[in-house]
């Protein structure tokens, strides 16, 4: 054997060689991939009723709240009442699409259902739409009503309630959920909320 066949069967043997190591790799990093994901899905979806009542009561409970803010800019002109709105629905808005996303993650209808239990699952909750804090119709059209400083009290007065409630309802879901993101979540609000209360309170005895 020549030198000329000798280096052309190396060559083709490192050849063989790396197209082998790339066919065995391949496949063994996407199947430790697969398996990876198969372990983070059932955690990352993992819940209960409590985490499904949670949320599916507090969509409607922060728009409501969101609802309220949007009343602020027209009825009235203090700053401290509208840059307080502005906080809120800042908060909340991106609150819900985040609870939104937890419903579709789970395979769950956004308003809670006859098999579902609706709010039964967290204690202290009520039942259908009686969720702590909030407003009837009445009440929001007394509010939409209102203007100037008649106006500021009832905000307050109205969120104070409201924060209130989501603050039980939150509570209720440390207590109770499975969702560690939900959880999660619920804390956020506890301690949002329980700060813009002391705020509220603070605007109620004009400071």
């Amino acid at each position: 054997m020549n030198r000329t066949t000798a280096s052309g069967m190396l060559a083709a043997v490192l050849a063989a060689t790396v197209l082998a190591g790339c066919g065995t790799t391949a496949p063994a990093s996407t199947a430790q991939g697969s398996a990876s994901s198969a372990e983070a899905s059932p955690r990352s979806t993992a819940h209960n009723e409590a985490d499904v009542a949670f949320v599916q009561g507090m969509i409607p409970h922060h728009t409501q709240a969101v609802d309220m803010t949007r009343l602020v800019a027209g009825h009235t002109s203090n700053q401290k009442i509208v840059d307080l709105a502005a906080q809120i629905a800042r908060a909340q808005g991106p609150e819900i699409t985040q609870m939104q996303g937890f419903l579709q993650s789970w395979g769950t209808p956004a308003a809670p259902t006859a098999t579902s239990g609706g709010m039964s699952g967290m204690s202290g909750m009520g039942t259908g739409t009686a969720m702590p804090g909030m407003m009837s119709d009445q009440q929001m059209q007394q509010l939409g009503a209102a203007n100037g400083t008649g106006f500021d009290r009832m905000f307050l007065q109205m969120m104070i309630e409201h924060h209130t409630g989501a603050v039980t309802m939150a509570q209720s879901e440390l207590r109770d959920g499975q969702s560690a993101d939900t959880k999660a979540l619920a804390q956020k609000i506890i301690d949002a909320q329980q700060a813009e209360i002391a705020t509220m309170k603070r605007l109620q005895a004009g400071s």
